[in-house]
């Protein structure tokens, strides 16, 4: 009988590597992106603190860049997962703001419900609903706002960025569904 630490090695097997140009793209692709978030929320909205540019956005680059061919990273999910999420939180910290445990956990639980109900699911959405509640004066103060900028604007650039920067890659096809 194998062991427990016998069975989640998995026989020795790593998951297989990915070329240096796979890399490559990866990493320009999350440069770009990011960098034009940043760049967009430093000039347009938060020149001295870049509280806009959310933690959830570098999940997204992991999947966008990284993971172009995952279903995780196609357009509907980036898009409807990060905004839809967006308004979960923003509903939760309304609701019970008062509590912020109880308004963070439903904020995470019920984002993963309605994005498993609207077929977008994007794992960086559950941080998305999170900041809502945990953000601060900062994010609290846009209420409903928040879901378009930062959210859905941040998101749109990144989406912009990974059809270029993904479609000029020669083994790279992207998206490879839209809704």
């Amino acid at each position: 009988m194998a062991t427990f630490f016998e069975k989640m090695r998995g026989g020795g097997q790593s998951p297989p590597a990915v070329g240096l140009a796979e890399v490559g793209w990866s990493w320009l692709g999350s440069l770009l992106g990011i960098a034009l978030v940043g760049l967009l929320h430093y000039r347009l909205l938060d020149p001295y603190g870049l509280s806009l540019l959310l933690g959830s956005f570098g999940a997204s680059a992991v999947l966008l860049y990284g993971a172009v061919r995952s279903p995780l990273a196609q357009p509907r999910n980036l898009l409807g997962g990060h905004t839809l999420s967006a308004l979960v939180g923003v509903t939760m910290q309304t609701l019970c703001g008062g509590e912020p445990i109880l308004a963070a956990a439903l904020a995470v639980a019920t984002a993963i419900a309605v994005m498993h109900l609207t077929k977008t699911l994007h794992p960086p959405g559950g941080a998305t609903a999170l900041i809502a509640v945990i953000g601060g004066p900062a994010i609290h103060n846009l209420g409903y706002l928040y879901a378009l900028v930062p959210v859905a604007l941040g998101a749109l650039v990144m989406l912009l960025v990974a059809l270029v920067v993904n479609n000029l890659a020669p083994k790279r096809r992207y998206p490879e569904f839209w809704w």
